[in-house]
């Protein structure tokens, strides 16, 4: 009976890994639709999305934790991290990702933001001052040539993807890299909810004294309202949700692999709703890019 009750617990922490992992993909594709058919800009649903998200967020907190979730405002020290990974990790992170999606699609931005594992590699030789070990070599290989042969479709001559989409792409990465640096401390000592919620809340609160999103002439139709759903319900409250409970059951190593799953779902969503093209030369990118993150995993496990 114990080994039955361990095999579903397992099981189910599987699936709900998978249906976290698959709705941060699906949001990639709710976000291209936005850009591509209600033409409205990064900056536009990054406001949007960081408040109304971050508010979501919070209110799951406050449902699961009460008055706990004020916790993180009674160190200063915990405050200032708090303020530093709002700007610096999660406005960065966000705001690069959404931007390479406008001008490339959901797939292909999803997959050079996860080319961080390499980002954090490197950075980790560089400060241990050594060099890659075979299969960390491999890893930073096979990522660089994914990325080259996105960029380029094997001809150095000529560049495929457009510049700001490759900037904003690994902009992206190096987004998710300054995230999760910046986050770790405060993640373990007040959980996700907290962190990544007033994250987003107060980054999003500045991005919009910025960009002023209630000045765009946008139409709020059942297309919009939608995306704009997909893109904060499921791609946050539900993502972040799902994934975290699943990782909590199965562990990080198969949480990190599940994971992976991301552009996978985003890739084909958006080939499958919005009719996105992808070349031979592309599909070989998205592959190198996968297969050595995924190696990567592994390693940093065992």
């Amino acid at each position: 009976m114990k080994i039955s009750n361990f095999t579903k617990s397992m099981q189910f922490g599987i699936i709900i890994t998978i249906i976290g992992a698959s709705c941060w993909g699906i949001s990639g594709c709710f976000g291209q639709y936005l850009f591509q058919e209600k033409a409205v800009t990064a900056e536009w649903l990054v406001a949007i999305r960081l408040v109304a998200a971050g508010s979501l967020l919070l209110l799951i907190g406050f449902f699961k934790d009460g008055k706990n979730n004020l916790s993180i405002f009674k160190e200063k020290r915990d405050i200032l991290k708090l303020i530093i990974f709002s700007f610096l990790g999660m406005l960065v992170c966000q705001y690069t990702y959404f931007a390479a999606i406008q001008y490339s699609n959901a797939g292909t931005a999803t997959v050079l933001q996860s080319t961080s594992p390499i980002i954090i590699l490197i950075i980790l030789c560089i400060k241990q001052k050594r060099l890659p070990n075979k299969i960390e070599f491999i890893a930073i290989l096979g990522a660089s040539i994914g990325v080259f042969l996105l960029a380029t479709h094997g001809n150095i001559n000529n560049i495929i993807i457009t510049k700001y989409a490759l900037i904003y792409g690994i902009g992206a990465a190096i987004g998710a890299v300054l995230y999760n640096i910046l986050a770790t401390d405060i993640l373990i000592k007040y959980g996700v909810y907290q962190v990544v919620g007033y994250g987003m809340l107060i980054s999003g609160i500045a991005l919009n004294i910025i960009v002023k999103p209630w000045k765009y002439d946008v139409v709020y139709d059942l297309g919009m309202i939608n995306a704009l759903i997909g893109v904060i319900v499921i791609g946050t409250a539900i993502a972040f949700s799902c994934y975290l409970k699943g990782v909590s059951i199965i562990g990080p190593l198969k949480g990190s692999l599940i994971g992976s799953m991301e552009p996978v779902v985003a890739i084909i969503s958006t080939v499958v709703f919005l009719g996105s093209p992808f070349e031979f030369m592309d599909i070989l990118g998205f592959i190198f890019i996968l297969v050595t993150v995924t190696l990567l995993s592994f390693k940093k496990e065992n």
